[in-house]
């Protein structure tokens, strides 16, 4: 199971509430920022309380989004979490 690791995360939001996330920011191994652009995501949030495949416990209230990005020329399946009123956000890998 992945570690959830915090991260900032710059979104958008759409006129009817819907976020979209744009980047995704963490600190790496050295404590240095590592900034990765969301090439595509699909939104897994409000399908009820669960344990998704990484290990983590979701409510029908918690922000799901599996997004693509790339490392080191790689691309990557990574998942954001947030539990409103919550304003961080974690990542797994």
């Amino acid at each position: 199971m992945a570690k959830p690791k915090p991260v900032d995360l710059i979104c958008c939001h759409e006129t009817d509430g819907k976020i979209i996330p744009i980047k995704v920011r963490t600190k790496d191994e050295d404590g240095q920022y590592q900034a990765y652009m969301i090439k595509e995501f699909k939104d897994l949030s409000h399908s009820g309380c669960r344990i998704m495949p990484d290990g983590v416990f979701v409510s029908d209230n918690t922000l799901i989004f599996e997004c693509a990005i790339v490392v080191f020329g790689r691309e990557r399946t990574v998942r954001l979490y947030n539990n409103p009123p919550n304003l961080s956000w974690i990542m797994t890998s």
